[in-house]
C-alpha cells in the first residue's frame, strides 16, 4: 500500500494527469489525462526511484474489465458508503464526549471540547501508525510540507498522538492549543489547494487504512480543530 501511494502520488503530480488508478495485483496503473502525456514523461517522473518502473501496455490489455467492474463499483457508491468509516470514528468520539460530561454531573464547555479533541487526536493518530509509512507517502501527495520533506508525515503521525495525550491530561492548555492551531492551519492549505484543483487523490486523514477521497470532509475536520483550538486560545488568554 506504501508503494501504491508513493507511485499514484508521483504520477498525480504530472502536469496533465488528472486520475491515477493502480491495481496491484495486476501491477497496472490506469491514467486519465487532461491532454496527451507520453510514456517518457510518466517514467521521468519516476525517475529517482528506480524500483517504480512504468511501460506502455499492450492496448488489449491496457484497460482489463476486472478494472471496469471495480471503477464501476467506485462510482456506484453512495456518499453514506464512502464517508462511512469517518462518519462513525466522529459519532463515537462525540458519544464519549457527552457520557463523560453526563458522568461528571455537570456540563462543561471547555473540559468537553479538550476531552473531544483528546479523542480526536488519539483515534486518528492511531489509524495513521497502522501503516506510518504508507500513510507518509500518501500525506506527501498533497500538504505543503510533505511534498518538500518527506519526513514530515512521520513527524505529524506522532504529533496527532502528542496533543490527543496532552488534551486528555491538560497539559499547557496555552501551548497544546497553539500547536493545534498551527499544525492544522497549516494541513487545510493543503487540502484546500487539491480540491481547488479538482485533484482526485486519497485522503491521508485515517492513514492508509481506508480509501477516502479528498473532500470537503476533509476540510471539515481540518477546520473543526482549527475552530476549537482557536475558541480556546481566546478563552485561555
Amino acid at each position: 500500500a506504501g508503494c501504491q501511494a508513493k507511485v499514484q502520488g508521483l504520477l498525480s503530480a504530472v502536469p496533465g494527469i488528472s486520475k491515477v488508478s493502480i491495481d496491484l495485483a495486476a501491477g497496472q496503473a490506469a491514467l486519465e489525462m487532461n491532454h496527451h502525456v507520453t510514456t517518457e514523461t510518466l517514467q521521468e517522473a519516476l525517475k529517482d526511484h528506480p524500483r517504480y518502473r512504468i511501460a506502455e501496455a499492450a492496448p488489449h490489455h491496457a484497460i482489463p474489465a476486472a478494472d471496469h467492474d471495480m471503477a464501476t463499483e467506485e462510482e456506484a457508491k453512495t456518499w453514506w458508503q464512502t464517508y462511512k468509516p469517518v462518519l462513525l470514528i466522529f459519532a463515537y468520539i462525540l458519544g464519549a464526549t457527552m457520557l463523560a460530561a453526563i458522568a461528571s454531573g455537570e456540563w462543561m464547555w471547555m473540559r468537553s471540547m479538550n476531552h473531544f479533541m483528546a479523542g480526536f487526536f488519539l483515534v486518528f493518530s492511531f489509524f495513521k501508525l497502522l501503516d506510518l509509512r504508507g500513510f507518509a507517502d500518501s500525506y506527501a501527495t498533497y500538504d505543503i510540507i510533505a511534498r518538500r520533506w518527506r519526513g514530515w508525515g512521520y513527524v505529524y503521525a506522532f504529533t496527532e498522538l502528542a496533543l490527543g495525550l496532552a488534551f486528555l491530561t491538560g497539559f499547557y492548555p496555552v501551548l497544546t492549543n497553539s500547536v493545534t492551531f498551527i499544525v492544522m492551519s497549516l494541513s487545510i492549505v493543503g487540502v484546500l489547494q487539491s480540491l481547488l484543483n479538482k485533484r482526485k487523490i486519497r485522503c491521508a486523514c485515517l492513514g492508509a487504512v481506508f480509501n477516502l477521497p479528498m473532500s470537503t470532509i476533509t476540510i471539515i475536520e481540518d477546520a473543526l480543530m482549527i475552530a476549537m483550538s482557536a475558541i480556546m486560545l481566546i478563552l485561555f488568554v
